[in-house]
């Protein structure tokens, strides 16, 4: 019964045969003791070109041999026969076509059971027999010396074997390979990855080149390595599958120039993020939020940014040896990790950092304080307090890097930065990132920083020159607001002014001066002061414009808006001149409210425009709202809607007037209005004879 082509059987049964002696076509003779061919195999009709018909029962010297060699090959027989000896070489055998063939022989002497003696020759031709040689011998020397690591697994993925060069990439001894899986033979590696790829190359035959594979060795544990594996399947030329064979080619340097190239990238991209997000407003808390931002995830788990609070105050801060750091928390971010954020110090609040401490020591200094590998005795000098350095031991900080924020020479306070979930500590490349982000960020900072203190001197300058009036002055109850433009927009120069006249008469006075800053309010402030000083001479509101209107031609090319109103409650009106100001607003019981027709009138410090005066009836209980642009115009409707809208506001004279002015500056001036509102609203009283 054939067995060609049975499987592996369990406890020994019949095997698939190998292709290598069909590759060898190893040719079988059998002589008897008279050196005749009693046997005569297919494969040797194939070698020899003579059928088993001519060879049988012929002398073999006779139709295989020359007759030069004829004595040699006699006597190699004898001693064969007579001795027992094998022998084994190469001979040249004369082939039925007439030409010669070095033929490989492996002779033995061969009894059968009634003690009679034959000759068994295995024969097959040199040249196949060469060409398989060096197949094995170029196989046998390209394995051993390849720089490349190579293996043989078998169907069941087991090492079969493995050339040094995989030694020397792995780290691990071939011997403790063989009869070893990828996973026990190197656990630290992508081992269910690598053996679903290889049984993947063993089912469908088609190889897998090139795939990465990224893990540890027991000689590096430390580091990640990457290598490049190639798997194909191995088959026997009869079809019958082997195994899979590897090759390792070993790609650290390439995986981790790559990873430095893309941390590279990724700082250029982190820094030109931090361009146009750090800064957007001249706020000094947004400023720090918009850095702590950048910084988480992509540099740090955990980022606090902090000032000096000498800074803040505009002061300069030089610390030293034993000096505690009193510092303002501006702004914190945390990736997941809660407990380090209730570490921080709140945003807002001010704390004094002892002279041992880290980030004092980063802020006298003005040096990058890194510590890679943070043990728990380090805790207390990075904490602001023993139950803070628990929070931060239990957020698990392991890393900690706290850099210098300096602008213009001058050392403004810290970015201080944790990692808890980025297992990696810092290095030296987050170093350079963090200083550059922190560059950047400090130029900001401290522009924000100027800013709102210049933006603070000019909003106490303008605040002490506004007026502090009595709710009742004359025949007038008075109320008013200034309102501000945002925090990120610098103070403009509107005042309101309530100047009590003779004989019970009261000048209201709103403007606008162009511009803002110190420079407008300290105008302003001499505006004020003038019409203060001509409204005394009780001239007509014309005339005063024209006073003004000279005098602020020779303020520096200052430019303002102005309304001049006179009140007197003995004639029940208001004389009213406008210098390219808004008209005010009139509301009369049981009439709808109304814009006074004015003349515009030019700007002051236009020079060369006459003002006009025009009188206005203004009995009890009517009321005249004066007010700067900044509460009615915006960016998104046009003024005439706007003024409609105030219009429709003041739909009650009777209403309080310090409710009148909170309902128009809360429906009216939008933060994005950026621009100050003066507001001033008189209600006209019933005056005693």
């Amino acid at each position: 019964m054939s067995t060609a082509g049975s499987p592996v059987a369990e406890g020994g049964g019949p095997v698939r045969p190998s292709g290598l002696l069909d590759v060898l076509n190893v040719a079988s003779v059998v002589l008897d003791d008279q050196g005749r061919v009693v046997l005569w195999s297919p494969q040797a009709e194939e070698l020899f070109g003579y059928s088993a018909g001519e060879a049988l029962g012929r002398p073999a010297a006779e139709i295989m041999v020359h007759e030069q060699h004829v004595d040699l090959v006699v006597k190699l027989f004898t001693d064969v026969m007579q001795t027992g000896q094998s022998w084994a070489g190469a001979f040249p055998v004369r082939h039925k076509d007439g030409s010669t063939r070095l033929v490989e022989f492996r002779n033995v002497r061969l009894l059968d059971d009634r003690g009679d003696v034959y000759a068994l020759g295995l024969a097959a031709d040199r040249s196949t027999l060469r060409r398989l040689e060096r197949d094995v011998a170029l196989s046998t020397r390209m394995v051993s010396q390849s720089p490349m690591g190579l293996a043989v697994l078998d169907t069941g993925l087991r090492y079969l074997s493995a050339n040094p060069a995989l030694e020397q990439i792995s780290g691990v001894p071939t011997e403790d390979y063989l009869g070893r899986t990828v996973r026990e033979a190197l656990p630290q590696m992508d081992a269910e990855g690598l053996e679903a790829a290889a049984r993947q190359v063993l089912g469908t035959g088609l190889p897998i080149l090139d795939r990465p594979a990224v893990g540890r060795i027991p000689g590096d544990p430390d580091q990640d390595r990457a290598w490049s594996v190639s798997l194909y399947r191995l088959e026997d030329t009869l079809g019958t599958v082997l195994g899979v064979a590897a090759s390792v080619t070993d790609i650290t340097d390439q995986y981790r120039a790559g990873l430095e190239a893309e941390a590279a990238r990724r700082r250029l991209a982190l820094i030109a993020d931090a361009s146009t997000r750090i800064g957007t407003t001249l706020e000094l808390e947004r400023t720090a939020h918009e850095l702590a931002d950048v910084a988480v995830p992509e540099l740090a788990d955990v980022a606090a940014v902090d000032l000096l609070e000498a800074v803040v105050e505009g002061r300069r801060s030089s610390l030293g040896p034993a000096e505690p750091a009193v510092i303002r928390a501006l702004a914190v971010q945390a990736d997941a990790a809660p407990e380090a954020l209730r570490a921080a110090d709140p945003p807002g609040k001010i704390a004094r950092y002892g002279p041992d401490r880290l980030v004092t020591q980063c802020v006298r200094t003005g040096r990058p304080v890194l510590v890679e590998h943070v043990e728990e005795a380090d805790l207390p000098r990075i904490a602001r307090s023993p139950e803070a350095a628990e929070l931060l031991a239990a957020a698990g900080v392991h890393s900690y890097l706290a850099v210098p924020l300096i602008a213009r020479g001058e050392v403004l306070g810290s970015l201080d930065l944790k990692r808890t979930r980025n297992p990696l500590p810092f290095g030296r490349d987050d170093l350079v990132l963090a200083r550059e982000l922190a560059a950047r960020a400090a130029v900001q900072i401290d522009n924000a920083r100027w800013y709102q203190n210049a933006r603070n001197a000019a909003l106490t300058l303008q605040r002490s020159l506004l007026p502090s009036h009595p709710p009742v002055t004359g025949g007038l109850e008075v109320s008013s607001r200034y309102q501000p433009a945002g925090a990120t927009t610098e103070v403009g120069g509107d005042w309101f002014d309530v100047i009590p006249l003779e004989d019970g008469k009261t000048a209201l006075v709103v403007g606008d001066v162009m511009g803002s800053g110190i420079n407008a309010a300290a105008t302003m402030g001499r505006l004020r002061t003038a019409t203060t000083t001509l409204a005394t001479l009780d001239l007509d509101p014309a005339v005063l414009l024209e006073h003004l209107d000279r005098i602020t031609a020779g303020l520096d090319e200052a430019i303002a808006t102005c309304v001049y109103a006179v009140h007197d409650p003995r004639l029940g009106r208001c004389r009213i001149a406008n210098a390219g100001h808004l008209p005010p607003a009139r509301v009369r019981p049981g009439h709808p409210p109304e814009l006074l027709e004015l003349p515009t009138g030019a700007p002051l410090g236009v020079g060369g425009v006459a003002f006009s005066t025009v009188t206005v009836d203004i009995a009890p209980g009517d009321l005249l709202v004066l007010y700067t642009d900044g509460l009615v115009e915006t960016r998104r409707q046009p003024l005439d809607e706007r003024l409609e809208e105030l219009l429709s506001l003041l739909d009650d004279p009777a209403r309080p007037l310090e409710e009148v002015c909170d309902l128009l500056l809360r429906a009216l001036h939008h933060p994005d209005n950026h621009d100050d509102v003066a507001l001033l609203i008189a209600r006209a009283r019933v005056t005693p004879p």
